[in-house]
């Protein structure tokens, strides 16, 4: 199908979006409702190692222990919802290790909202095993990469999926390069250019397969490129990566993972998705976010910002262990239902912005990154990407000058501090990205020029070029 594109905001100002609610709320599984009024939390774990060597083994690891364990520990604590995320282990590309997971899932999820009336609900997240040496598309090589992409979508939403997402990994031989180079035109035309063809090509299969099976199609996230970016900027300590470069690569990303939604995906888009306050201000879409309750994961500058509009509420992944609590899923569903339980307390309280503002203001200053992404802030954004809406490349480019002008109004303003190597990397962005043609055909034949030799496992073909 072809993608419609976003062109005007979903939201007529930045202080109508809260946590909770969204334009288009979503229904799914059995009882779930996704921005509809209240948030939800979403469980995210990975197996122990060794369970994944056996199917009938991994099975039992995902649904006799963790998906049983959080469901339990759900009603225990009395929460009315919860959400299970299984990542597929790259095992469960083959249909042997999948199939019983996701219809054992589905099971118990059945199971304990028929016994209890807790509603619940799986995301099946697909493994992007693509490499771009190989080819990203089919090329008639011995591998079968991107049909096997393919080929989980249809496993998972035939044997029981609710939700049916992906961490994509095109554009993401550039990403490594720029990220590691500083070169935010790199970034610009390998995510926000190349990355947004890949996503038209493999979430158009994807919606038509959950379509033809009722499954949800959720959404993608730029985990490979932007969120590489962030985690190599790090915290206060770290200088590998200038955070500013991190809050523009950002902004760039989510004119990519948007267009999973131009396709037709529903939301909610996934967690790991940072820039998801974005996509939410342009699409009205359920948004999933992660923050302070990810911190078995990792850490960031803005973990309590993240939650400013989030309609799901993520713990990102943490490995099935015993801990003093329980079981780690266990102790972290905790930590996510008792956050959620605050958030839908203001909303029933009808204090929602002020919480909303307070989570904000809490992290807005700590870091160019979460500086961006400050609900009004990442409205500004959004801004840009709906006016260029209809051309994947200017709007790519929009996203990244607006945010880097973002964050400069806030260094001059006072209000949002920089060091000096912050700042002269800002100033480089600016100019790079206001010195591209307004062309596309021009911006797309001096990128293939500069990085024809430059980049690693650079090939066209695999964007159908």
């Amino acid at each position: 199908m072809a993608a419609t594109r976003f062109t005007k905001m979903a939201y007529s100002s930045p202080d109508e979006i809260v946590f909770g609610t969204s334009k288009s709320p979503v229904s799914y599984g059995f009882g779930i409702k996704v921005g509809a009024g209240r948030v939800i939390p979403e469980l995210n774990y990975a197996p122990r190692p060794g369970s994944e060597k056996d199917p009938a083994r991994l099975k039992k690891e995902y649904v006799d222990y963790i998906s049983k364990d959080v469901l339990t520990r759900a009603v225990t604590l009395g929460f009315p919802d919860v959400q299970l995320e299984t990542e597929w282990v790259s095992q469960m590309g083959n249909p042997k290790f999948s199939i019983g997971v996701v219809e054992g899932q589905h099971e118990i999820c059945e199971k304990f909202h028929n016994e209890y009336g807790i509603n619940c609900a799986v995301r099946q997240t697909l493994p992007d095993q693509r490499e771009a040496e190989e080819g990203l598309r089919p090329c008639g090589k011995g591998h079968k990469y991107p049909e096997a992409l393919v080929g989980c979508a249809e496993v998972a939403c035939e044997n029981g999926a609710d939700v049916l997402a992906c961490e994509t990994m095109g554009g993401k031989e550039f990403a490594d390069y720029a990220v590691t180079s500083g070169d935010v035109v790199a970034f610009l035309y390998g995510v926000g250019y190349l990355g947004a063809i890949d996503m038209e090509w493999i979430w158009s299969q994807f919606v038509d397969i959950a379509k033809k099976n009722k499954v949800t199609p959720g959404g993608d996230t730029n985990c490979s490129g932007a969120n590489v970016s962030m985690f190599m900027a790090g915290g206060l300590l770290d200088q590998d990566v200038q955070k500013t470069f991190s809050a523009v690569t950002r902004a760039i990303s989510a004119a990519r993972t948007m267009v999973a939604m131009e396709c037709g995906a529903t939301g909610p888009d996934k967690d790991c998705g940072y820039e998801g306050p974005i996509i939410k201000c342009i699409t009205g879409r359920p948004a999933a976010q992660e923050g302070k309750n990810c911190q078995c994961a990792h850490a960031d500058l803005q973990g309590n910002l993240m939650a400013q509009i989030c309609d799901l509420w993520s713990n990102e992944s943490v490995e099935y262990h015993p801990e003093f609590g329980g079981s780690s899923v266990q102790c972290w569903l905790g930590s996510l239902g008792y956050e959620v339980a605050l958030m839908n307390c203001a909303i029933a309280t009808g204090n929602e912005k002020t919480l909303r503002d307070l989570y904000m203001i809490t992290d807005r200053t700590r870091g160019p990154e979460g500086y961006m992404l400050a609900f009004d802030n990442a409205y500004k954004v959004g801004e840009a990407i709906a006016k260029e809406g209809k051309n994947i490349y200017l709007r790519a480019k929009a996203a990244g000058l607006t945010a880097a002008k973002v964050v400069k109004a806030g260094y001059e303003s006072k209000e949002l501090p920089l060091t000096t190597k912050q700042k002269d990397v800002l100033d480089v962005i600016i100019k790079e990205l206001e010195a591209l043609p307004a062309e596309e055909a021009k911006f797309t034949e001096y990128c293939h020029k500069k990085y024809a030799d430059v980049v690693p496992n650079y090939n066209k073909k695999n964007y159908g070029l």
